[in-house]
């Protein structure tokens, strides 16, 4: 169990089956072994939703009756950031000089909050993936009356062009279109709406009830 917990730490924020579970977990010798160890790895699993520690951030399509809802990998979240943190033993040191496991823990804070909102606001939070276009959005927050909302999120201002183009892309080529867009960054000074692309840029620190 501590090795799965490892393993779900080490993938917060990712899409990943159990599959890619079992192989950070041990190597196996023969395929009964293997056999075991996904059912292991599967009822251990069951477990922690169980115990609601796990969250599931499901896919999203416009069409509500798409196989694209049901069959693409939802990102994995423990319920919390700080237990992936505690499990992989990651202190403030560690984070600041590891910016790629620092972007993944603030992806997955940044969405546990989007969650609670949502929760509130009796939506659903879930992410945007194309494997055909290559689009892919972080976070997708759908409203009660069907409309929604497409979020990238990054860790420093200097990725915020990057994720102009990802959201402008997206809008592009999808027919129904996102209510609004924003991009919520670690560190930014106000709320701004850009004036060519109207996409909202927000600090972390502006979630608050």
């Amino acid at each position: 169990m501590r090795m799965l917990i490892r393993s779900l730490a080490r993938n917060e924020a990712t899409s990943i089956g159990n599959a890619t579970l079992v192989k950070d977990i041990k190597a196996h010798e023969n395929e009964a072994e293997l056999i075991q160890s996904r059912q292991t790895v599967a009822d251990y699993i069951s477990v922690l939703d169980s115990l609601y520690l796990t969250y599931y951030q499901e896919a999203y399509n416009i069409n509500y009756r798409s196989s694209k809802r049901i069959g693409k990998s939802p990102k994995r979240h423990l319920v919390d950031p700080s237990l992936a943190c505690a499990a992989l033993d990651l202190s403030v040191e560690k984070l600041l000089n590891d910016h790629k496991v620092f972007g993944y823990m603030f992806e997955a804070l940044v969405e546990r909050d989007l969650k609670i909102y949502m929760d509130y606001l009796d939506g659903h939070l879930y992410h945007f993936r194309d494997n055909i276009s290559g689009d892919e959005v972080d976070s997708i927050l759908e409203f009660r009356n069907g409309d929604y909302a497409a979020i990238e999120i990054k860790l420093s201002d200097i990725s915020i062009d990057t994720a102009k183009k990802s959201l402008q892309t997206f809008y592009n080529n999808v027919k129904k279109k996102p209510k609004f867009m924003c991009i919520i960054v670690g560190h930014f000074e106000a709320v701004i709406q850009d004036p060519e692309t109207g996409i909202y840029i927000i600090p972390i620190t502006s979630l608050k009830p």
